[in-house]
Order: C-alpha cells, then sequence, then structure tokens
C-alpha cells in the first residue's frame, strides 16, 4: 500500500516531533549537591535565605537577656515557649517553616529555652490522650490537665519589596519575628533580618 506523497510528509513530520520530544526527555541530568552550597536560580526566595535568616535570628535570641532574666526569677527555671502564627506577607512562596524549626531546635538544644507544641501539634497529641483514657491501662495512660502552659509566644512576618526595570530587578526581604508575655502582651525580644538581592536577567554578550 503506497501513501499519497501529503500524508507521507504529515506522518514524516509527526516521527520527528516524537522524536525531538524524546530526544529532549533523554537530556535530562540530575544530580546531587551539597546541601550547604549557595545555588541561586531564579531570585526568588531559596534554602540559602532561610538558613541565613534562621542563623542570624537564633544568634539574636540568645545575645539577648530575656531568658536569663527570667531564670534568675524563677528559680533557675527557663521560660516556656511556643511558635505562634508567622506570616507570609510577600507575593511568592516562602516556606517560613523551614527557618521556624531551625528555631526551635535552637531553644531545645540550648538548655535555656523550653519548648512546647503548637496549636497544630497539640491537635493529635490531644487525640492520642483521649485515646488513651478508654483503651490504655490505669498505669500507662497519659494524665489529662497535665499540659505545660507557655510563659511566652514567638511570632513574625516577613515582607518583600521588588524594584524592576528592564531586566534588572531588586528584591529586598525582611523577616521579623518577636517574643510576647502571653500574660502581659509585652514584647520582650525583637528580633530581625534583613536580605537583598540583585536580579540580572539580561542575557550574556548583551
Amino acid at each position: 500500500m503506497f501513501l499519497s506523497f501529503p500524508v507521507f510528509l504529515r506522518r514524516f513530520a509527526m516521527f520527528g516531533l516524537a522524536a525531538g520530544a524524546l530526544g529532549a526527555c533523554n537530556n535530562k541530568r540530575v544530580s546531587r549537591v551539597d546541601p550547604g552550597s549557595v545555588t541561586d536560580l531564579s531570585g526568588r526566595w531559596n534554602d540559602v535565605d532561610s538558613k541565613l535568616v534562621a542563623n542570624s535570628l537564633i544568634g539574636q535570641t540568645f545575645g539577648g537577656q530575656w531568658s536569663t532574666q527570667y531564670a534568675s526569677a524563677h528559680g533557675g527555671t527557663p521560660p516556656t515557649v511556643i511558635v505562634g502564627s508567622f506570616r507570609n506577607r510577600t507575593m511568592e512562596h516562602v516556606p517560613i517553616g523551614t527557618f521556624v524549626k531551625d528555631l526551635e531546635r535552637a531553644y531545645l538544644t540550648s538548655g535555656r529555652v523550653r519548648l512546647v507544641a503548637s496549636r497544630d501539634e497539640r491537635s493529635d497529641v490531644r487525640d492520642e490522650r483521649e485515646d488513651q483514657q478508654t483503651n490504655a491501662s490505669a498505669e500507662t495512660r497519659a494524665r489529662i490537665g497535665k499540659e505545660s502552659g507557655a510563659v511566652y509566644m514567638l511570632q513574625g512576618d516577613v515582607q518583600a519589596i521588588e524594584d524592576a526595570e528592564g531586566r534588572e530587578k531588586v528584591v529586598f526581604y525582611q523577616v521579623d519575628a518577636f517574643l510576647v508575655d502571653l500574660e502581659s502582651n509585652q514584647k520582650v525580644w525583637i528580633g530581625q533580618h534583613k536580605i537583598k538581592k540583585y536580579i540580572d536577567r539580561r542575557r550574556v554578550g548583551w
């Protein structure tokens, strides 16, 4: 069976497109890199920014006197902290939880702060504790009404300002964090970290 010339051309073109797509897929390359390396591809918020913020805020929070002052006024007992809301006020996706978890880890490993579960984390814990009241033995069940109340709440937000002209753009990020006394509403510590990025999208040779 012979194909007409136009039909042959159409089938040949379709075969070429399919082969090209397959070749493009085969050109994909994935490689492992050091998690500590600096990789800025898009200019948007990334893991490097998160680490910079976490390290800066950790240094600032322990540079203050709030935890030692509380401990000295309460017989050496460290203050208890709960993590509240960190709001992303930028127009891009900022995974705030990454640097917040670094802050929590620093609190625990320092021994200067006690940390209690957040509101979202407590939900599963309370469901399990409630279930134990019916299904666990009296010797092993967790008692109700024995939770540790927090003294301070950690809160904050991330804001961004963009300035662009042609193929150039500057993005400014500001992260603010603060600890609030849950009884008096007084802010006992304020931390801040700023990041400024210059992004040049001009092609090489321009």
